[in-house]
Order: structure tokens, then C-alpha cells, then sequence
């Protein structure tokens, strides 16, 4: 399994954006784009940054599990890329060494005062399941 995950976190590294889905309070599910930080090695954990007023937060402190999915770019000749579909507990963190911790620069362009924007609040989602597709390999992995 670490194989195959290390081999899944390298196709990652490659993805500009995840889609993170909530589900909000009338049970609907909702997505939106999020930066995918290609600058670490996926574990199993995944780490974005947002701010206190967004709504993925109530959702999250609503109903902490989330979904993740990740798109790669079309292969040699026309082969699609790589499809990534991650089941997640998400946890809110508010801790400034934390956000200093995961913090890379292109950050910058969503929240110019950086670790020091007000309201900031770090997402870490906890993977419990992986699902990919990538050509003729697909496969499942329970964390």
C-alpha cells in the first residue's frame, strides 16, 4: 500500500487543483476549487487554507467528512489523465504554527497578509479511502 501511495502522492504532485466537497446544512453537497499544495508528499493528509467566513467551514463543523478529487492532464496520445477520488475526515485548525508549517508562497496570491490573515483557517483532511484510475490500473486503498 505505501508503494502505491507514494506512487499516487509523485501523479499528484502534478495537479494544480483539487475539488473539495462538503455537504452543507440542508444535505446538499457542495464543491469548490481548492490549491493543491504539489510542493509536499501526500500521506494520506491534505491541507488547505481558507478563511473563517467561507462556508465550507460551517459545513465542515456540521459534518466533518469530506470528498476530494483530483484531475491529471491528458497523457501521450490523447489518454486521459489520471482520476483521484479521496474520502476524507476533515479537521479545522485555527493554530498559527500550524499555518506557518504548511505555508507555501503561491498562497500569497488568496491571502497577501499571509499567516497573519485575519480569520485564516487551516483544513486538514484525513484520508480513510483512495479510489484512482489511471488508464488501465484502478484501485482502492483504505487507510
Amino acid at each position: 500500500m505505501k508503494l502505491i501511495l507514494k506512487e499516487l502522492s509523485k501523479k499528484m504532485r502534478n495537479i494544480d487543483f483539487t475539488m473539495l466537497t462538503t455537504r452543507t446544512a440542508g444535505g446538499a453537497l457542495t464543491s469548490r476549487p481548492m490549491s493543491n499544495n504539489g510542493e509536499v508528499d501526500y500521506d494520506g493528509d491534505s491541507w488547505f487554507f481558507t478563511t473563517e467566513d467561507a462556508g465550507m467551514v460551517g459545513d465542515i463543523m456540521a459534518d466533518p467528512i469530506v470528498g476530494l478529487t483530483l484531475t491529471g492532464e491528458r497523457g501521450l496520445l490523447g489518454k486521459p489523465g489520471i482520476f483521484i477520488a479521496i474520502e476524507a475526515r476533515a479537521e479545522l485548525i485555527r493554530d498559527k504554527a500550524a499555518f506557518t508549517a504548511h505555508w507555501t508562497k503561491g498562497l500569497e496570491r488568496w491571502f497577501p497578509q499571509g499567516v497573519d490573515t485575519p480569520g485564516l483557517v487551516l483544513i486538514q483532511a484525513k484520508a480513510s479511502r483512495i479510489a484512482y484510475w489511471d488508464g488501465e490500473d484502478e484501485g482502492e486503498l483504505a487507510l
